[in-house]
């Protein structure tokens, strides 16, 4: 099997999507950020400079999955449904869960997975002032229905 973003010159390309069915797509990414207690503390009270971190993050995910085909080189531009974003807290952290859906010729992970990256990263932003240490990761896709690939469900 051949790379589907490489032409027959070995330049990259955008795949044609052009004869694909329109199909509901759903795809749901999560990752996490780890962080001092107090750090979280200071969140969850609202007490931190840059105000109330876990909105900004959701509207920031929200901005970020409408923006993924501007950050990611080969990305179709798709018209997106709808966007969920949930965060739960950890015993050191936050995990922010983003379910995506459209319905396009192509999938909707990579607006998911950007989307979680782009919440986490603006946490991150928001504390740095009082935790420097912050780390971010499992990033990754949970779920996704829909296309020709059909359904992937992580173990």
């Amino acid at each position: 099997m051949g790379l589907t973003h490489i032409n027959e010159k070995h330049n990259p390309k955008m795949v044609d999507v052009g004869d694909k069915d329109i199909t509901k797509r759903i795809a749901v990414a999560s990752g996490k950020i780890k962080m001092k207690i107090e750090t979280k503390k200071a969140i969850l009270e609202e007490k931190t400079k840059k105000g109330a971190v876990l909105q900004t993050a959701i509207i920031a995910a929200i901005m970020g999955s409408k923006k993924t085909s501007e950050l990611i080189p080969m990305c179709h531009n798709i018209l997106i449904d709808g966007v969920d974003v949930d965060i739960e807290e950890l015993e050191d952290g936050f995990k922010i869960i983003v379910t995506a859906k459209t319905t396009s010729k192509t999938g909707i992970e990579m607006e998911a997975l950007t989307a979680v990256s782009v919440g986490l990263l603006t946490i991150y932003d928001m504390a740095k002032a009082i935790d420097r240490e912050m780390e971010l990761y499992d990033i990754r896709l949970e779920y996704k229905a829909g296309g020709k690939s059909g359904e992937f469900k992580r173990s």
